[in-house]
Order: structure tokens, then sequence, then C-alpha cells
């Protein structure tokens, strides 16, 4: 399973390195310790408390979010296998985004609760690629 950083979540979850480190010493985020003494939290565990954080409101009310070039880099919440398609879920900051794609692609891409992934957005396709 990936581990992120307290930095690399912090970026995903759209907040200051120092508010993620906060919400790791207060226990809101579940952490361990590499080999190194780096603190690390496990991708589910990241993807279970962005969608919690998601829907008490986010980091900070009224903040403003944007997207360079409409890409939403974020965490995979949720994936739905079928026979041939899929239902991806994405959660970018306060952001929850869902997108169609093969069932081939998602196990190509290697998609999973958990692993970080871009949402880009082109009209009215989403498109995902792996970090």
């Amino acid at each position: 399973m990936q581990s992120y950083t307290i930095g690399q979540a912090a970026r995903l979850l759209g907040v200051s390195p120092d508010t993620a480190r906060r919400w790791a010493d207060a226990g809101r985020m579940a952490t361990h310790r590499d080999e190194g003494g780096r603190r690390l939290i496990d991708g589910r565990d990241l993807a279970a408390f962005s969608v919690e954080l998601a829907k008490s409101g986010g980091p900070e009310e009224g903040a403003s979010y944007t997207s360079v070039r409409n890409a939403f880099p974020g965490i995979v919440t949720a994936v739905k296998l079928g026979d041939v398609a899929a239902q991806v879920e994405i959660q970018a900051g306060p952001h929850r985004l869902v997108s169609l794609l093969t069932r081939e692609a998602v196990e190509e891409l290697g998609l999973e609760v958990g692993v970080e992934a871009t949402a880009r957005v082109k009209s009215t396709n989403v498109h995902i690629d792996r970090a």
C-alpha cells in the first residue's frame, strides 16, 4: 500500500504542511514512522480522511480552489469494477470527481483506493493520470 509524507498529504488535501502536521499531532490522521523517522500516512487512511474532511466543509470555509490547466491532483477514494467498464472516484481537496473508464485502463494504471492520481477535465471528459 502506498504511503504519503505529511507534505504530500497536505498537497492532496489542499492545506499547508503545518495544518496537516497539527491534524496528525491531534490524532485526526493516523501516521506511522518509516526507517528514516519520517511520519507517513497510509493511502487508505488518507483517502478516508479526505472524504471525511470534504463532508465537513473542507479545511477552510470560503477558501477558493483553482486548477491549473484543469488538473485536479487528489487521492482515489473508490473504485467500482465491472466486466468491461469501471468507475473511479477521486477526492481533490474539496472536489469529488467521478470518471467512467475501461476496466483495462484501471488495471493498467494500478488505480485503487489510497493511490495518488490526477483527474484532468476537458469539456465533458475526465481523464485520470497515475502520479
